[in-house]
């Protein structure tokens, strides 16, 4: 295979890839722009002062109702700890808005299967938990003060604009809200500038993934994951699931078609799954954490991160085994051998329809002004 061939193949894949994924993300992303429309980012650092389990479930719930890009889950997380929220309940916010929200849970039923996205859930408040226990144990006050002095430096990060940004309804009821003139212009605001906080990050998935699935052979994967070994490999498969997604860079719903690639090589359930939730991870954002917290802060951050997300997926897999639903076939939808003239055609051009509509209603009410403080 020449080397115009072999790269022909990896872009193929790789639009292949985003077709099957092109309407789940468009439907995602639209139900994540309403439920923001109507739920105000001014309410958060008040229902956050404290890491009890009622703060932490309410930073779960709110995450849940967020973004979906971790560049900005990130900087939210600052914005809120800086007004005065605890630090543990803004980084379980975190965590819940790049793993509870709409459009990953979507994606990940369409590509992988609804047991993935039944990991991700129940996996995902374990997680929280985990981190608390752990912040509990090694987060010290003088640390969060230093944290908070760095903090309120206000050095930028990445998409700080954009976490910023309000534009949510809170007059009348919640169907008055969704149905009014506002309540549309607003939902058109979040899912456009929304789908351009991440277009990067879901295209460099997309582009990592078909590489991937064209050029490496099933039997690097075979040896890399332990397939030969099924206890050792699922051990081995949470605590290697997000070294994988660190080095690859990819954030946000951005690693889902990788995450597909990685199951049908042969990575562990729970593997999968850490490296779902390694997102906020990844290198990139690792410098962002050092900015806003200051080395110590970051290092222990990522370094409580990496054992909770690690040590959930692994009891989701027990959990799961123990059920029987783990999947037995690795047979994860990553392409269709062409495009025709099927569901997922048509649902496309459906939701390509909304998206256009939403796309000229967020031009027409001053949406593009609003790009210029995105970052």
């Amino acid at each position: 295979m020449d080397v115009i061939t072999a790269l022909g193949h990896a872009l193929w894949m790789a639009f292949a890839m985003l077709w099957e994924i092109l309407w789940p993300l468009i439907l995602g992303f639209g139900l994540s722009a309403v439920v923001q429309a109507v739920v105000s980012k001014s309410e958060m650092t008040r229902l956050l002062p404290n890491d009890s389990p009622k703060s932490l479930a309410i930073a779960c719930g709110l995450g849940a109702a967020s973004s979906s890009c971790s560049y900005a889950a990130v900087a939210l997380a600052r914005s809120i700890f800086r007004k005065g929220a605890d630090f543990t309940a803004a980084m379980a916010f975190e965590l819940a808005s790049t793993n509870l929200v709409a459009e990953l849970t979507i994606i990940i039923i369409v590509l992988m299967g609804w047991q993935f996205a039944a990991a991700e859930f129940v996996g995902g408040p374990l997680m929280v938990v985990l981190m608390a226990l752990l912040f509990r144990l090694f987060l010290s006050r003088k640390l969060v003060a230093e944290a908070r002095t760095q903090a309120d430096k206000g050095l930028k990060g990445k998409m700080e604009g954009h976490a910023e940004m309000d534009m949510s309804v809170t007059e009348g009821s919640f169907w008055q809200r969704i149905t009014s003139k506002n309540g549309f212009t607003a939902t058109s605001q979040y899912f456009v500038m929304d789908l351009l906080a991440v277009w990067k990050d879901i295209a460099g998935g997309l582009l990592i993934a078909g590489a991937l699935a064209a050029w490496v052979p099933k039997d690097f994967w075979k040896e890399f994951f332990l397939v030969s070994h099924p206890v050792a490999a699922k051990v081995w498969g949470p605590i290697v699931g997000p070294i994988v997604a660190v080095i690859s860079f990819v954030c946000s719903v951005g690693n889902i078609p990788l995450a597909a690639v990685l199951w049908n090589g042969g990575i562990s359930f729970g593997g999968v799954i850490a490296f779902i939730y390694a997102d906020l991870i990844v290198l990139p954002i690792i410098d962002i954490y050092r900015k806003y917290y200051g080395w110590k802060t970051a290092g222990l951050i990522v370094a409580v991160f990496y054992v909770a997300m690690a040590l959930a997926a692994l009891l989701i897999e027990l959990l799961f085994d123990l059920l029987g639903l783990i999947p037995s076939q690795r047979s994860a939808q990553i392409v269709e051998t062409s495009i025709s003239l099927n569901y997922t055609t048509v649902l496309n051009v459906i939701f390509l329809a909304i998206a256009l509509l939403l796309v000229v209603r967020f031009l027409k009410t001053g949406g593009p002004k609003m790009l210029a403080h995105m970052e």
